[in-house]
């Protein structure tokens, strides 16, 4: 009884966030909806006791998703109104239709699968922490180094590449030096 009104619950308080982040002109609303859908999408999982999966939702999601997204809307200017050209409804109804028939049906036909099988039972007495860890330094190893080497190498070229758009330091400069930097860079965007 418990799960069914948890579940119905926190599925009102999910769309709703989502009708409000995407139909809300405030980009801070906007964010702020958007970090409270993911937390409560983060709910189903702890429900379901899928409690690594919970703690993954709510740390790479709504922190780190979020973040990107706050940094990427400081080049943006949320105070003008964006205007939209709509050229035919029928056909955005139509395709909207369409995806989201393709969607429940991706999601439904496992479900109604009368021959699933687990690849991986459950162990008993291992917990669902325990089981991803397994899985993941046992058959998903080689993909997990490599994805942690491409992530090593796109944080070391950000680096470099922010480090070579920095030609000099402001910290280390006195005042004047700062002034004469600041007009040498108005003179380069005027």
């Amino acid at each position: 009884m418990f799960e069914a009104v948890a579940f119905y619950l926190f599925a009102f308080l999910t769309i709703a966030m989502f009708y409000i982040t995407v139909t809300t002109s405030q980009a801070l609303y906007a964010l702020t909806a958007l970090a409270a859908g993911m937390i409560f999408i983060s709910a189903f999982f702890f429900i379901l006791g899928a409690d690594f999966l919970g703690a993954v939702q709510i740390i790479v999601y709504t922190g780190a998703v979020m973040a990107l997204y706050a940094f990427g809307m400081m080049f943006f200017d949320t105070t003008r109104d964006v205007k939209e050209k709509k050229s035919n409804k029928f056909v955005v109804v139509t395709l909207s239709t369409m995806i989201a028939v393709l969607v429940v049906a991706v999601v439904m036909v496992p479900m109604v699968s009368t021959n699933m099988e687990a690849f991986y039972p459950m162990i008993e007495g291992v917990g669902n922490t325990q089981t991803v860890g397994m899985v993941l330094f046992t058959k998903y190893l080689i993909p997990f180094e490599v994805a942690a080497i491409m992530l090593l190498v796109a944080m070391v070229s950000g680096i470099v590449l922010a480090g070579k758009k920095m030609d000099a330091s402001l910290t280390l400069m006195s005042n004047n030096e700062i002034d004469e930097h600041e007009e040498k860079n108005k003179k380069v965007l005027s």
